[in-house]
């Protein structure tokens, strides 16, 4: 696939009284295989409740030439079921393989001017690429390019209206590698409305006017019947007054998560905390509020921080626009902990990890007397560290005097952080049946031939998820971990640990890799060695490979062991201390993601002494 002309131009206009945004995309496409013809035979257009389609045309080239238009009947509209959102689309007929797609359409909406993102790259080559930005004289852009796209240049010729422009030859494909963000490393830019001359306003686009006006609307002091509700609601929470503050935050957070529901749909009832209060059923806007209400009624001090989602855009610091904030976070200074208000699948102290290692804008209640008002601040959002996150592995292995392809496994797993999430919170959610099914999965995943005697899972409350790692501890038999050759015996040491991922590059890495936290794995393996028999290649389980930067360990893998009597005692732990790993370094992260997967292949040959 490639594109042979891409055309964006907007332009704001004062259309009488009103303020309104035309929008043109004009693209020239060649399709040359089934799965790229598949992709485009629709071509969704930007249409909304307050927006008008004004000019619509498509058409197709085949290869012969021949030139097919594309009627009205062609263009058609389609409703999404859960959120009742309507679509408009081309629907492409007559494409083959080395046909040409063009169409063109202009909308008329209301203006976007606080902070839009236009992206110019893809995962196909571009030729001819053409942005235009076409402003009344008044009306003063500020324009940023991201990604090794060239800078906006200015059209000083055009005396009646602003003209920014940017005119690109070609742009390369970019394809998605795995663990990248993708989305967030293509070639973009984002423009925002700096200055009207016509009535002196500059910097329109603040974070310190953001940091206000979200104030004033969260802030806002309570009627007597709202903190009523509040003091109502706060009760069923049975939030005694000694207990100690990280607590309270936790009950608070698995009760928002467990009780209230929280729909994606747009209501002013959703939105009214007394609604909200009475109710329990809430959108984005009036979970906030709920959170904000008890946090501010028990003292709990706190800063409301907004952020993106870096794996699509990452937050930038120098360039205040209002599409970096998109994403809430509530921020505990005492404690330096987070929670996503609007993650349901996440939990205090281990807020939506995408969120996190980004910028963010911080919003800080200060007071001076009798008069309060919002303090913004962009900073860092820390991540959670590696040593938060953990799975641990304790297994106790023997084997059958009468038969040494049969193992006795004793197997304890624990996980902490975000291993645990989506687990520990929901535990009471899963019951009867589903609940054995649970248990017993964690070791059917290292081995589906096992026959298991005990089972059992403990700190599996969900009030416990961040203070205790949920643990689960079985007791199980398996011929699956030893295979007999001659008179000697295979055991399938790696196998215990389960499957690890394998990073195999067969190109050069271009975009860093982007994981979702840091984490460590911990495995103590403890074999004892059946009477009459030694393991004569112990050496493979010595692996080590190991990352340091300025000093500090960033990755490693490293297994070891000693023996002690008959017992063969084996460790095996790995960390990942960073989550954006840069492409020069990319081969020392794929070294020890890969020693695991060595590991895992690890089969210990046990010979009679």
């Amino acid at each position: 696939m490639v594109s042979l002309k891409e055309k964006l131009v907007t332009e704001f206009f004062y259309d009488g009284d009103n303020f309104v945004e035309y929008f043109l995309e004009h693209k020239v496409l060649w399709l040359n295989s089934d799965d790229v013809i598949e992709d485009y035979n629709k071509i969704y257009l930007p249409f909304s409740s307050d927006s008008e389609l004004q000019i619509n045309k498509a058409r197709v080239i085949d290869v012969k030439g021949k030139i097919i238009d594309l009627d009205e009947s062609k263009i058609l509209t389609a409703e999404d079921e859960e959120s009742g959102r309507t679509y408009k689309y081309f629907a492409f007929e007559g494409i083959t393989k080395g046909s040409f797609i063009e169409f063109l359409y202009v909308v008329k909406r209301s203006p976007l001017y606080m902070g839009k993102r236009i992206t110019v790259q893809a995962s196909y080559p571009k030729s001819n690429v053409q942005f235009d930005l076409f402003s009344p004289n008044n009306l003063i852009f500020d324009i940023k390019t991201y990604n090794g796209v060239p800078s906006i240049t200015e059209d000083t010729t055009n005396v009646n209206k602003n003209h920014y422009k940017l005119r690109i030859p070609k742009i390369d494909k970019l394809e998605n590698e795995y663990m990248s963000a993708y989305n967030a490393s293509r070639g973009s830019l984002i423009y925002k409305l700096d200055k009207n001359t016509a009535n002196n306003s500059s910097n329109i686009v603040s974070y310190d006017k953001v940091s206000q006006n979200l104030y004033d609307y969260y802030y806002k002091d309570y009627s007597k019947n709202t903190v009523q509700a509040i003091n109502s609601f706060l009760k069923e929470l049975n939030i005694s007054s000694t207990t100690e503050e990280e607590q309270k935050i936790r009950v608070i957070d698995n009760f928002i998560k467990s009780n209230v529901y929280s729909s994606d749909i747009y209501s002013e009832d959703l939105e009214n905390l007394d609604e909200v209060l009475n109710k329990k059923v809430a959108n984005e806007t009036g979970v906030l509020k709920l959170y904000l209400a008890l946090l501010r009624s028990l003292n709990i001090k706190h800063e409301l921080v907004l952020t993106s989602n870096r794996k699509e855009l990452k937050f930038d610091r120098k360039f205040e626009a209002n599409n970096f904030l998109t994403e809430f976070l509530i921020y505990f200074p005492k404690h330096k902990k987070y929670l996503s208000p609007n993650a349901n699948n996440t939990r205090y102290g281990f807020p939506a990890p995408f969120y996190t290692d980004n910028y963010g804008l911080f919003i800080k209640e200060v007071t001076v007397g009798d008069f309060k008002f919002a303090l913004g601040k962009i900073k860092y959002i820390k991540p959670v560290k590696a040593a938060m996150n953990l799975d641990t592995m304790v297994v106790d292995v023997s084997f059958d005097d009468e038969d040494l392809t049969t193992n006795s496994i004793h197997f304890e797993r624990a996980f902490n952080g975000y291993y645990a999430m989506n687990i520990q919170p929901f535990t009471n959610l899963i019951i009867g049946e589903k609940r054995q099914e649970l248990i017993d999965g964690i070791f059917e995943n290292i081995s589906e031939n096992i026959e298991i005697s005990k089972s059992e899972m403990i700190n599996d409350s969900p009030n416990l998820f961040g203070v205790k790692p949920i643990t689960f501890i079985s007791d199980f038999s398996s011929n699956d971990f030893v295979e007999k050759a001659g008179r000697k015996y295979l055991f399938k040491l790696g196998k215990l640990i389960g499957a690890q991922m394998q990073l195999y590059q067969e190109k050069k890495r271009v975009l860093p890799l982007e994981n979702e936290f840091q984490r460590s794995y911990f495995r103590t393996i403890n074999i004892k060695i059946p009477e009459g028999y030694k393991i004569t290649n112990l050496d493979e389980i010595n692996i080590s490979n190991v990352y340091n930067l300025k000093g500090k360990e960033l990755f490693s893998f490293k297994s070891y062991y000693s023996i002690e009597g008959n017992v063969l005692k084996i460790t095996a732990d790995e960390h990942y201390r960073k989550n954006i790993v840069a492409v020069d370094i990319y081969e020392e992260y794929r070294k020890v993601i890969n020693s695991a997967a060595d590991f895992n292949k690890i089969v210990l040959l046990l010979e009679k002494e």
